[in-house]
């Protein structure tokens, strides 16, 4: 098991400068982690640095409220894939959600997806905000939409990733997706219980700590 294959290393912060994207891009190609994940202005650069390294470059659409428009994430999602996103990790309407409007979710899920094509799309569903029920319900939306993951947290919410809501989110989606957890993982023990509970991807700032700092016994 290689850890820094699990990683989407990270940098969403509303003050990053085109350097530090350049500076993230050579750490991921260096660690030769799975993706970066950047917002949607810095596709392009993101991609053009990472050229030919194997290195994927992630973004975020409808970031990070999930409020807007259908009609507008589905021009933010096919602005990213035109600039050369290889997946799309896109924030759901909580507000429509939470209203019980499941199939309003859906349907923007699966308008997203058909927009994207082959590119990987990752359902954030920001379990900070939502009941149990209301968890199920999202993924239960996602699966149904037919993406590829679903994701627990933008990292700017109330709450990142738990290992209670992914094991909640397993039971929904089973080996029918992937899981994708984000938000606060900061180290290698909890990284390491986060795939022990079959997440296929970790979102985090942290990358480089998790996969050069020894665990301490």
């Amino acid at each position: 098991m290689h850890l820094n294959q699990y990683i989407d290393h990270t940098l969403l912060k509303a003050t990053a400068t085109p350097l530090d994207i350049k500076n993230l891009c050579v750490e991921a190609k260096e660690h030769k982690f799975y993706a970066v994940c950047v917002n949607g202005c810095y596709v392009g650069l993101a991609k053009s640095m990472l050229k030919d390294s194997g290195v994927k470059v992630a973004t975020v659409i409808g970031f990070p409220l999930g409020a807007m428009s259908t009609e507008a994430k589905i021009a933010e999602a096919k602005d990213c894939i035109n600039n050369g996103a290889d997946e799309i990790d896109m924030v759901i309407n909580l507000g429509l959600l939470k209203a019980e409007h499941f199939k309003a979710v859906e349907d923007e899920i699966s308008s997203i997806k058909k927009t994207i094509g082959n590119a990987v799309l990752k359902v954030i569903i920001e379990t900070c905000y939502l009941t149990d029920d209301e968890k199920r319900a999202a993924c239960k939306a996602a699966l149904n939409a037919g993406a590829d993951f679903v994701k627990t947290s933008t990292g700017f919410g109330t709450g990142g990733a738990t290992l209670q809501d992914v094991k909640l989110m397993k039971e929904v989606v089973g080996n029918k997706m992937h899981i994708k957890a984000s938000g606060g993982i900061k180290d290698k023990t909890t990284a390491l219980e986060y795939i022990e509970l079959g997440v296929s991807r970790l979102g985090t700032s942290a990358g480089i700590d998790l996969v050069t700092i020894k665990e301490t016994n």
